[in-house]
């Protein structure tokens, strides 16, 4: 077996491989990029130092800077995804480094918003929602002052501050839990952590609490949330255990240590007391119905949206 001085010795008496070596040097050199950087440091780099470095100018050549070959993250062309190569001088000759590209940039950032909102039972169209994406029908009532309270909860917002919530309440499908997860993702820029709950589906969920014995855990764990959003209040079949032992508990540590917390319900004020009011078995506990609402309406700031139903 030869050695790699033989081979090396081999090739470059090799006529062919002398002229695409000597294409890919040219090429390489004349590169935009490659030319402005051995300019810019022309004092500190010798011809020495260009042709021990060939192999790593022709390496940043072939890649792409600022996503400019890439047609996505996933689809990016580099030697290490989502990095893109810097031209540097080390150790006397030319080295490459690599930093995170745009795209990288911007997909880490919204992961990392993205750890910031929790959810329990909630689409995933919901946490992807956007301002930037909500519709805004001239004609519908209150949806521009809905949105507009929306960011106004968002630009407000101080940890610590006692802030009023929102209670967003309209028909079916017009955008109300939309509007939850724009707030949690516009929150989530300024590292503010935010819960999303779908309400029927947590009281089911803690009515399974009760068998494992993790019910008082799951209920300090939403009660305690900087930014609460209990999305779809209302929906849920009512018993008098799920609004006085859950809801209560959590709506009254909220209350009382001015915790921010939005509701979205197809129901107003006087039509969600009136659902709480009725248990599943038919009993009527006005009082008990008015405690709870006593915080809600203490808790946030009721808000209509309108517009056409979107899910048809």
């Amino acid at each position: 077996m030869e050695n790699i001085n033989q081979t090396l010795r081999r090739l470059a008496s090799n006529t062919d491989f002398q002229k695409r070596y000597e294409k890919m040097r040219n090429d390489t050199l004349n590169h935009p990029e490659v030319k402005a950087f051995l300019a810019e440091h022309r004092d500190a780099i010798t011809s020495e130092m260009v042709e021990k470095s060939l192999g790593k100018l022709y390496e940043y050549t072939n890649q792409s800077k600022e996503c400019s070959k890439c047609p996505s993250l996933d689809g990016c062309i580099n030697i290490m995804q989502g990095y893109h190569p810097e031209l540097i001088i080390q150790r006397n000759s030319i080295d490459l480094q690599y930093e995170r590209c745009p795209r990288k940039i911007m997909n880490d950032e919204k992961r990392k918003n993205q750890k910031l909102i929790r959810s329990l039972h909630v689409p995933g169209e919901i946490l992807r929602a956007s301002f930037d994406d909500l519709h805004m029908e001239g004609d519908a009532p209150g949806r521009l002052d809905a949105v507009d309270k929306a960011a106004s909860f968002v630009m407000n917002y101080q940890a610590g501050k006692s802030q009023k919530g929102l209670y967003f309440y309209g028909k079916f499908g017009v955008g109300k839990s939309y509007l939850l997860g724009a707030i949690a993702n516009e929150l989530a820029k300024k590292h503010v952590s935010s819960m999303i709950v779908y309400v029927p589906e947590l009281l089911r969920e803690m009515k399974s609490a009760i068998g494992d014995s993790t019910l008082n855990e799951k209920i300090e764990a939403v009660k305690r949330e900087p930014v609460l959003m209990l999305d779809d209040i209302g929906a849920e079949t009512m018993s008098s255990w799920t609004r006085d032992e859950v809801m209560g508990p959590i709506l009254q540590f909220r209350m009382l240590e001015n915790l921010p917390t939005l509701f979205t319900s197809n129901f107003d004020f006087d039509g969600l007391e009136h659902h709480l009011t009725y248990s599943q078995r038919g009993e009527e506990e006005k009082i008990k119905a008015r405690r709870i609402m006593e915080r809600i309406r203490y808790l946030s700031e009721p808000v209509l949206l309108g517009g056409p139903n979107r899910r048809k």
